[in-house]
């Protein structure tokens, strides 16, 4: 009871109650807030301390950034609950709401023209003139529509992932170690308007996610940058539920030496039993592999986390 009274205390103030309206619309960082709200710095940190203290939202660092949004799941049931409650045609909160459509349009543009000026290929399926669309019709095809779960994309990049797959599950999450490839994830979600998914800065060899905490992980053209895949994939398991579901896409081996090097790739794409070898050691049962021809041949490998595997080692740093 006293959690429940000191969460209504904090949403019981004008501004906190505007806070809340625009997190439920996406994540933003206190910059963005104080534009979108015209007020100073110091006076929303305060606002946002109360609402984070009183579980109302989330608060998730990123290097000098943090970022601001409602908590996802049963957590932030009751932050939902009170959002719901406010009038869609308040004009204060219309006045935010085209504000906040303003600073989310600039955050994508200022990403954008950053990866234009570092000259960044962001988008390799298109840089690489893969199939995009039967690749994404062979992940959606692997996904179970009956059993909506939470999902993990590791090394979400723009978040099209997430944005594919938004219907098919409960919650999803992207996690990628590049500031910028996640501006423009947070863009896209917004854009969108997928609340139920989020991204956050994570290293995909240390996972701050706790153990056995997804029911689908997917690896799209990740592992042939990693150093170590193995790792990689070990550390994927770990988030994984007993009889969870890795779907790994990466490129087919390959001998194409001049892709290799212009985008820094660690490997040549994989074979399928080089694959088997590392999904089996992570702990996963492999399953049969998906073929998408193309100037390069995509594959597809689905494994599941076996139920009587040894637990990884876990590098959880929080839930």
């Amino acid at each position: 009871m006293d959690a429940l009274l000191a969460a209504l205390r904090a949403a019981a103030e004008p501004t906190r109650l505007r806070l809340l309206a625009l997190a439920a619309r996406g994540a933003f960082c206190v910059t963005e807030l104080t534009e979108v709200l015209g007020q100073s710095q110091p006076r929303l940190s305060r606002h946002l301390k109360l609402l984070c203290e009183s579980g109302l939202l989330a608060r998730e660092r990123e290097g000098a950034n943090a970022w601001f949004a409602l908590p996802t799941g049963s957590d932030g049931a009751l932050a939902r609950e009170i959002v719901a409650h406010l009038a869609e045609n308040d004009a204060i909160l219309e006045a935010d709401r085209r504000q906040a459509a303003r600073v989310l349009a600039e955050r994508a543009r200022a990403a954008s023209e950053r990866f234009r000026r570092q000259g960044a290929d962001w988008d390799e399926m298109r840089a690489l003139d893969l199939p995009a669309p039967a690749v994404e019709a062979a992940l959606v095809s692997l996904i179970p529509a009956d059993a909506p779960t939470r999902l993990l994309d590791i090394g979400t990049g723009t978040g099209r992932v997430l944005e594919l797959l938004a219907p098919l599950v409960a919650q999803g999450l992207g996690v990628d170690a590049s500031k910028a490839m996640l501006a423009l994830a947070r863009a896209r979600l917004a854009r969108t308007g997928l609340t139920h998914c989020a991204v956050r800065l994570a290293d995909m060899y240390r996972l701050p996610l706790a153990d056995a905490s997804f029911g689908i992980a997917v690896l799209q053209m990740v592992l042939h940058y990693a150093e170590d895949p193995a790792g990689v994939l070990a550390e994927a398991a770990r988030v994984l539920r007993p009889d969870g579901r890795l779907i790994v896409i990466d490129l087919a081996r390959h001998r194409r030496d001049d892709i290799a090097t212009k985008l820094a790739h660690r490997w040549p794409g994989f074979s399928d039993a080089t694959m088997a070898e590392l999904l089996t050691e992570a702990g996963l049962a492999v399953g049969d592999p998906l073929t998408v021809p193309g100037p390069l041949e995509v594959r597809i490998w689905p494994a599941t986390r076996r139920a009587d595997a040894p637990a990884p080692l876990s590098h959880a740093l929080a839930v």
